[in-house]
């Protein structure tokens, strides 16, 4: 017997999962900020450590990167495991992923800043340790930030999108424009790995900007307008065998 009871909107839901977006977003980009031009110096040692409080002001933000990356797939999940289970666990699962990943950028950062004011007060001995350690935590913040924090973002984007898409709780164009992003910007993300080259070029940049665009006027729509709420499926069968009972009328049986 069909249930009477109202679909949940879930409009306190998409509020947070708009802001998550938009906050998510902005640390994205605004983590390279304090330290970019610190880690490319020559004598990037003296400059972390000269600079200590841009390098905590850029560990906290990629923080909150990780944080909010887990926190949006987390709160769609409720939504989208009603039309399909499967891939709102597989998006948590996957931006849960890209956020530990940012997190070892983090630490790495940290770790280097260390190692900067030891070097500062020679408390290395070791020169060329010192430098192949630098060498090696530089490298792993690279391949982090360019590819493995990245591929996780860029699969549970796709998965929630489908979602998103086969069950229309947002505008079908929103949701396929988001499936196009996500699909150019992992191929933008792969072939920066086969020729180890993560820095940002007019080719990566063409190819991340619909995604980015994208997800900020999904995070707008979703505060100001929310899900729409699709059709139950009980109303549907109780639609969908109306019609057929009407046809079967309208179509008498061969005598």
């Amino acid at each position: 017997m069909p249930s009477d009871s109202p679909q949940p909107t879930y409009r306190k839901t998409a509020i947070l999962a708009g802001i998550l977006f938009i906050v998510c977003s902005a640390a994205t980009i605004l983590s390279a900020l304090p330290t970019h031009s610190l880690l490319d110096s020559p004598d990037y040692f003296s400059e972390l450590a000269a600079h200590d409080g841009r390098v905590i002001i850029g560990a906290l933000i990629e923080l909150i990167w990780a944080v909010t990356a887990g926190g949006i797939a987390v709160a769609l999940y409720p939504v989208l495991r009603r039309r399909s289970e499967g891939l709102a666990l597989g998006a948590v699962a996957c931006r849960v992923v890209e956020g530990v990943f940012v997190l070892v950028g983090a630490v790495s950062l940290l770790v280097l800043l260390t190692l900067g004011q030891k070097s500062v007060v020679g408390a290395f001995a070791d020169a060329p340790s010192l430098q192949a350690s630098g060498s090696l935590l530089l490298s792993v913040r690279d391949w982090v930030g360019g590819f493995m924090s990245q591929v996780p973002f860029q699969l549970g984007a796709l998965m929630y999108y489908v979602a998103m898409y086969k069950s229309a709780i947002v505008p079908r164009w929103l949701s396929g424009w988001g499936l196009l992003g996500a699909g150019l910007y992992l191929v933008a993300t792969v072939y920066s790995a086969f020729i180890q080259d993560f820095s940002f070029t007019t080719a990566t940049a063409a190819l991340s900007a619909p995604i980015a665009v994208q997800e900020m006027v999904l995070a707008v729509w979703l505060i100001a307008k929310g899900f729409k709420r699709p059709m139950p499926a009980p109303a549907l069968a109780t639609m969908i065998g109306t019609t057929n009972q009407g046809r079967s009328r309208s179509c008498p049986k061969p005598s």
